[in-house]
């Protein structure tokens, strides 16, 4: 096991003040985290790319010690894979799986059948077994869909979504829903979205993408007819952009920015 310990809070990562963002990556010498957060929930995830297995801590909402800071975790990934998107292997991939399951375990606390307390399970790694009914518990990952919708005018659709920061603009996403294939969600999610019916859907890639327990699925798709109109209950504003004009766009480490940057570069 490495002696670098992830600490998570919320959806920040915790570190001591002194890291610099060259160091964030690294994680936090176990010795200083069993120093400030010992007694709060600490567990070990195996690794999925044979490297060593993955301690770390979830802690509560909360004022933390002197001494530490934290850093949202979309602000880390960004920083650590300098402009690129946070791929599944190597430490943007350790905290991309381990940030996931320390956000289950928090969730996972009590069973979803009897209300009984959810315990480690010894059975399965990861597992989580119900101390009354015996359930087991699995991490969940939720598929969800993210779209870069263009037309014959050489423009995308970027979308403002109220939960963004001010001025940012990215693409139409949505949850899976049961019964439907991703094709289907893709073309739902852009008529209740913005509106709009599209055709030519293509699979590009996926992203782990733990906020809160997504595998995202990234699509691109062609404007089929509708009026770009936004639905005003999640998307505030919706716009067709040219290469030249772009917005604010999300972060470098998401699936959502690396579309942008195929279509923005010509490579789509």
């Amino acid at each position: 096991m490495s002696d670098a310990v992830y600490v998570y809070q919320n959806s920040s990562l915790i570190v001591p003040e002194d890291t610099q963002d060259s160091q964030i990556q690294e994680g936090v010498g176990r010795h200083l985290v069993e120093e400030a957060f010992s007694g709060f929930d600490c567990f070990t995830v195996p690794s999925l790319d044979e490297q060593a297995d993955i301690c770390s801590y979830y802690i509560p909402e909360g004022d933390l010690p002197p001494g530490w800071k934290s850093i949202p975790l979309r602000q880390a990934l960004t920083i650590m894979t300098g402009g690129t998107i946070a791929e599944s292997h190597g430490p943007s991939g350790r905290i991309l799986r381990s940030y996931h399951i320390a956000l289950w375990r928090s969730e996972s606390r009590y069973c979803g059948s009897c209300g009984g307390i959810n315990l480690d399970a010894d059975s399965e790694a990861l597992a989580r077994q119900c101390s009354v009914c015996g359930r087991i518990e699995f991490p969940r990952i939720s598929p969800a869909v993210i779209t870069i919708i263009t037309n014959d005018n050489d423009e995308a659709v970027l979308a403002h979504n109220k939960k963004f920061a001010s001025g940012v603009y990215s693409l139409i996403a949505g949850f899976n829903e049961a019964g439907e294939s991703l094709e289907e969600t893709v073309a739902r999610e852009a008529k209740e979205e913005i509106n709009l019916c599209v055709k030519d859907i293509r699979y590009v890639r996926s992203q782990a993408w733990p906020f809160p327990n997504s595998l995202m699925l990234g699509f691109t798709a062609r404007y089929a007819g509708g009026e770009l109109k936004s639905d005003g209950t999640e998307i505030e504003d919706a716009r067709w952009f040219t290469r030249d004009t772009l917005p604010i766009l999300p972060g470098s480490a998401s699936v959502s920015r690396y579309l942008i940057e195929l279509w923005r570069t010509g490579k789509l």
